[in-house]
C-alpha cells in the first residue's frame, strides 16, 4: 500500500504540475491577472504538497509510522486548498463553456485553460492518496 500511495502521489503531482505550469504561463502570478485562484492558496497547495511527497519518501525509507502521519497531516491542508480552489474554477468553469469565443481571449483567468479531463483525474488521484496515505499511516495491509 505504501508504494501504491508513492505511485499515485507522483501522478497526482504530474497533473498538478500541468496545471501549475498552465496558470503560471497563463500570467496567473501577476498582479491585476484577473486570476479567480489566491496566489497564495495555489503556492500553499503547491508548497505542502511536495513537502508532503518528500517526507512521503523519506518514511519509504526510514519506516516509522510517526513519518506517515507526518505526511498525512500536511496532507490534509492540501486536500482543503484543493477543494477551496476547485470551488472557485467550477463557477468559471461552467461561465466559460457558456461564453462565446471571442469572450475566452487573453483577457480570460488563467484557470479557464485548465482541462476538465486534468481536473478531475488530478481530483481522484488525490482522493486517492489520501486514502492510502491514511491507511498506510494506520497500519492497514502491513
Amino acid at each position: 500500500m505504501d508504494i501504491a500511495a508513492l505511485i499515485t502521489w507522483v501522478i497526482t503531482a504530474l497533473g498538478g504540475s500541468y496545471l501549475f505550469g498552465t496558470w503560471l504561463a497563463r500570467g496567473a502570478a501577476r498582479t491585476g491577472s484577473g486570476t479567480r485562484l489566491p496566489v497564495p492558496v495555489v503556492f500553499g497547495h503547491v508548497v505542502l504538497a511536495v513537502a508532503g511527497l518528500a517526507v512521503w519518501i523519506v518514511y519509504l525509507v526510514v519506516d516509522k509510522r510517526g513519518v506517515a502521519w507526518t505526511a498525512f497531516l500536511l496532507l490534509v491542508p492540501v486536500a482543503v486548498l484543493g477543494f477551496a480552489m476547485l470551488a472557485r474554477w467550477i463557477p468559471l468553469y461552467r461561465a466559460g463553456t457558456a461564453a462565446a469565443p471571442a469572450e475566452d481571449g487573453p483577457a480570460a483567468p488563467a484557470e479557464r485553460h485548465f482541462p476538465v479531463a486534468v481536473v478531475a483525474v488530478h481530483g481522484l488521484l488525490a482522493v486517492t492518496t489520501l486514502t492510502l496515505v491514511f491507511l498506510s499511516a494506520l497500519g492497514v495491509g502491513s
